[in-house]
């Protein structure tokens, strides 16, 4: 079976990592996202989407793999939501469960049996396994800001 989201995955989170442990709180408070999402909302929306594709996978190991009930419209709502409680969660903290929840989610994916992934790839959804397409998504927002907007790599 191929497996190539394994490294992808592994890859994007040594990346989440490096910049979790050089960045500093001041600029985890920094706003990136004209929605009013700072680095550590971001972070924590990474947090969040990994926690629910690891919760998702373990469902489907006990019940079989089906589609989540999740639409674009009701990501956004999610997404929206949790804004004020990553804003009231102490940014280092947030940062932390980032870097948590994509070890987690990673060791996870990568001993999914051979007999679930073609039943997981024919949901479609390009991120279930690929957990660090969405990961790199965001670092390089984050990572652009600082460059474009601190003159920082």
């Amino acid at each position: 079976m191929d497996r190539k989201y394994v490294a992808e995955n592994n890859r994007g989170r040594e990346r989440l990592m490096k910049l979790v442990h050089k960045i500093s709180d001041e600029e985890l408070k920094l706003v990136i996202y004209k929605e009013g999402w700072t680095v550590a909302v971001a972070l924590g929306h990474l947090a969040f989407w990994d926690e629910r594709r690891l919760a998702l996978v373990k469902n489907w190991r006990q019940n079989g793999v089906a589609p989540s009930d999740i639409t674009g419209l009701d990501m956004d709502t999610i997404n929206d939501a949790l804004v004020p409680l990553f804003l009231a969660m102490p940014v280092r903290k947030v940062a932390e469960a980032a870097v948590l929840a994509a070890e987690r989610v990673d060791k996870e994916l990568a001993n999914i049996p051979d007999d679930m992934l073609p039943k997981i790839e024919a949901l479609g959804d390009s991120v279930a396994l690929n957990r660090g397409f969405h990961r790199n998504l965001h670092l390089d927002d984050i990572e652009g800001f600082f460059i474009t907007e601190h003159g920082k790599k």
